[in-house]
C-alpha cells in the first residue's frame, strides 16, 4: 500500500502533547487523525510521528507518516483547527516510517533575556528577568557535542532503557531583539531532555553553577544533580532529517 509523509506545524499551547491521551484530552495526534479520517471516508488513519512533543511544546516542522494515499493539502487544512497547519502531504518511499527512518531531530528553545516582558512572545518564549552570561551558555553548548550519558536530564521515572545520545550540534545565540536561542540537533532525545538542559544551563549562565559542574553531569549523573525543568512554551521541534541530510534552520515563528 501507499505510504504518505505529512509535515505539520503547530502551536502546542492548548494541546496535552502530541500523543493521544486517555480521558479525551486534546492532542495534536488526535485532531490530525480525526481530520484524515474524514478525508478517508471514515477509515481510521493512524499516524507515526518522528518526535513526540510534550504538552505546551510547539513544532515548526514535525514529520508524521501513515499508510494510505496523500490527501489534498487545502482540504486537510480546512478541517484542522487554527493552531495546527499541514505544510506538506506527499508520497513517501515504500515502508517509510517517520520515527524509524529519522536520523536526527532539531529543537530550538527561546529565552527573552530582559526586564520587560513581550506580550507577543508570551506563549513561545521564556521570559528571563535574571542576568545571564551568553559566553557561559555557549561553553555549555560546546560541551554537549558528541556522545554522552544524559541520565541527569530526564525524569527518574522513565521508560527509557538507553540514556546515551549523540549530539551533532548545539549552540546559543542572541538575536538583535534580546532573544537567546538554544539550538540542538541529535540522533534522538529523551523526555524533557532539552528543557532540563536549558534549566541547568541557565544556572551556569547566571553564575549559580560552574561549567565544570555542568560537564560532570554528562557522565550519567542522577537527575537530582541537574537543574530545574524549563517551561515547555519556549521549546519547538524545528525539524527532522530522514537520511537525506539536514535541512537549513528556519525561523518559522515570526518575530513581531
Amino acid at each position: 500500500m501507499a505510504t504518505t509523509r505529512l509535515t505539520l506545524a503547530y502551536d502546542g499551547t492548548a494541546f496535552a502533547g502530541w500523543a493521544r491521551q486517555p480521558g479525551g484530552q486534546r492532542t495534536v495526534q488526535g485532531v490530525v487523525e480525526e481530520a484524515l479520517a474524514v478525508l478517508h471516508r471514515g477509515e481510521p488513519t493512524p499516524l507515526t510521528v518522528a518526535g513526540r512533543t510534550d504538552a505546551g511544546v510547539h513544532a515548526w516542522e514535525q514529520v508524521a507518516s501513515y499508510t494510505g494515499e496523500p490527501v489534498r493539502l487545502r482540504s486537510l487544512n480546512a478541517l484542522l483547527p487554527g493552531d495546527v497547519a499541514a505544510l506538506a502531504c506527499e508520497p513517501a518511499p515504500d515502508g517509510f516510517d517517520a520515527r524509524r527512518w529519522a536520523t536526527s531531530r532539531r529543537y530550538c528553545y527561546r529565552v527573552l533575556a530582559r526586564e520587560a516582558p513581550d506580550p507577543f512572545r508570551r506563549t513561545t518564549t521564556l521570559h528571563w528577568r535574571h542576568g545571564v552570561d551568553l559566553e557561559a551558555l555557549q561553553a555549555c553548548a560546546t560541551a554537549l557535542a558528541g556522545t554522552h550519558d544524559f541520565t541527569a536530564f530526564t525524569p527518574t521515572d522513565t521508560e527509557h532503557v538507553r540514556f546515551t545520545r549523540d549530539v551533532l550540534a548545539a549552540s546559543w545565540t542572541r538575536t538583535a531583539d534580546d532573544v537567546l536561542e538554544f539550538r540542538i540537533e541529535a540522533d534522538a532525545f529523551m523526555r524533557q531532555m532539552n528543557r532540563i538542559l536549558v534549566g541547568t544551563m541557565l544556572q551556569v549562565g547566571g553564575g549559580r553553577r560552574s561549567l565544570g559542574e555542568f560537564v560532570a553531569l554528562l557522565g550519567g549523573a542522577h537527575r537530582r544533580e541537574a537543574g530545574p525543568t524549563a517551561p515547555p512554551h519556549g521549546l519547538a521541534l524545528a525539524g527532522v532529517s530522514h537520511g537525506d541530510g539536514p535541512t537549513p534552520w528556519k525561523d518559522s515563528v515570526p518575530t513581531l
